[in-house]
């Protein structure tokens, strides 16, 4: 008979084992479909995208619905519109975009192959699950990679159904069997197994800022994402009337589950009467002191932000607290008086509550911009409503984010909809935000790129490439039981895991030892 702490051990092992090997199976799968589709050419890549953003974008407000009913988050018509930009829109956008043939530089004398990551594995968060699950297939197959989502456990259900589907359209229009699978029961051990494994290519982090941290700690590459806590400035330059309906329209959309969302509104003295009373004709509430301590209260707490307020409409908010707001308030402004650690206002809230600060001056607005990114959301987005060139550059210098949005809703702009940035779900925070890309991520990030470097030598030719193709039309045959041909099979052994077994093994030892001298 085994001691309890043996017998613990032992269902720690087997439950470790069950995990690795549930895990194993999928990037076995997922490798071998990703070595078969990096066969492909551009133009069976192309047809494979297009069916998937077809399928995506005809199920966009089914999906969007759904979405909305098992998570509680956001506004389902405004999610139809995120899922229907992350489809037929997102290829498109790239669709001159070469992400599959070589490259021939003849001035340099250097040959360009494109080499895909491999196997991705993309986290899907709960604010926005199909838009990111679209966003992240099609960013993987653009450049002939396979996928692995893993959604966040309140979006489970329609993210299972939206992967199945676009799975089928993508298997229906060529691409290998397992190019797309899902996580279904997702498990914090079990996505650490994943993102551990060196059968990963690259892990596309979107989430908290603690999976972000994870994603990065796991030994595997990792593309982060860090918060948001977006800046906007209104100048006196500006069109007064136009900046508040696009503030309010952003803040407003999808309820403000989104990271690029404006969080803390700042303008000066000599603008705030005018800006105050636009923004009341677009449709916000602008709060009086005691309603702001109510909402304070409500929205932050010893642990932090009150999720339960996540993706909430602003009527919803208000009926918590006893704010009584116009029925068709669509945002709630709450003027503070500082920025920083002693206001949690001036933090990110990822609903339609807008924090508002009046500076003595430009100067001073400029500078409290930067104060709100250094407290939290340094590196991701900062927008700002000017004519003035001068101010738009000294706002876009002094600022650490990598993303400055003028004129534009930041919501949609920063994510590069409403702007001509690169349109995306995953917003780099680079260097300032601890991240290691400061760009939108886009289909060039799944890329590395071997380059075939002739002598620079005039004297030394290069040679006649053209014509040649490394693709081939069609898949290939099934993948043997053994894995991958041409690929080394690497275990995952952990030194936690080994440390484990020997413990294991130690004790088991001294029990039957014991037995023994019995």
């Amino acid at each position: 008979m085994l001691k309890p702490e043996v017998r613990e051990l032992v269902d720690i092992s087997q439950s470790q084992a069950a995990r690795a090997s549930r895990a194993d199976m999928m990037l076995e799968r997922a490798r071998w479909a990703a070595e078969v589709f990096h066969r492909y050419d551009r133009e069976l890549t192309l047809k494979i995208a297009d069916a998937v953003a077809r399928v995506a974008h005809e199920k966009a407000g089914f999906y969007a619905d759904w979405a909305v009913r098992e998570t509680g988050f956001g506004v389902a018509e405004h999610k139809k519109i995120k899922n229907e930009m992350t489809s037929i829109p997102f290829v498109d956008g790239y669709r001159e975009r070469d992400f599959v043939s070589p490259r021939i530089l003849e001035k340099k004398k250097i040959i360009e192959i494109p080499r895909p990551a491999g196997v991705v594995f993309g986290l899907i968060p709960s604010t926005n699950p199909i838009a990111t699950v679209n966003f992240k297939t099609l960013l993987a197959l653009l450049t002939r990679n396979a996928i692995i989502l893993s959604p966040h456990p309140a979006a489970r259900e329609c993210c299972i159904d939206a992967a199945r589907t676009l799975a089928a359209a993508a298997e229906e229009a060529g691409a290998p069997e397992a190019a797309i699978q899902i996580v279904e029961e997702p498990t914090i051990p079990l996505i650490e197994e994943f993102m551990g494994s060196p059968k990963l290519g690259v892990i596309l982090a979107t989430g908290g800022t603690a999976m972000v941290r994870a994603a990065y700690s796991s030994s595997s590459p990792a593309i982060g994402v860090g918060p948001g806590n977006a800046p906007v400035f209104v100048d006196e330059s500006a069109d007064i009337r136009k900046a508040a309906s696009r503030i309010v329209d952003s803040k407003s959309f999808d309820n403000s589950v989104l990271c690029t969302s404006e969080s803390v509104l700042l303008t000066t003295d000599a603008v705030e009467p005018k800006l105050s009373r636009e923004l009341s004709r677009a449709g916000a509430y602008i709060c009086k002191p005691e309603e702001v301590v109510a909402l304070r209260r409500y929205l932050f707490h010893e642990r932090g932000f009150n999720v339960e307020a996540v993706g909430r409409d602003a009527s919803w908010i208000c009926s918590q607290i006893g704010i009584r707001a116009p029925a068709k308030t669509r945002i709630l402004v709450a003027p503070i008086d500082a920025i920083g650690v002693e206001e949690p206002l001036s933090r990110e809230k990822l609903c339609p509550v807008l924090a508002y600060y009046t500076a003595a001056g430009r100067a001073q607005a400029i500078s409290q911009s930067r104060a709100v990114l250094r407290l939290a959301g340094a590196g991701h987005s900062a927008a700002i409503h000017a004519r003035d060139e001068a101010t738009i550059l000294a706002f876009s210098e002094t600022v650490e984010a990598y993303r400055v949005v003028v004129n534009a809703p930041t919501s949609q702009g920063a994510a590069g909809f409403a702007t001509h940035l690169a349109p995306t779900f995953t917003v780099g925070t680079g260097f300032f935000g601890r991240s290691s890309i400061g760009e939108n991520i886009n289909p060039e990030h799944l890329l590395h790129w071997t380059r075939i470097a002739y002598n620079a030598d005039a004297d030394e030719p290069m040679g006649n490439y053209a014509g040649l193709s490394l693709s081939q039309e069609g898949p290939l045959p099934e993948a043997p039981a053994d894995g991958v041909p041409g690929s080394t099979r690497v275990e995952n052994t952990s030194e936690i895991d080994d440390e484990l077994r020997n413990e294991l093994r130690r004790l088991i030892v001294e029990e039957l030892r014991a037995a023994l001298r019995k």
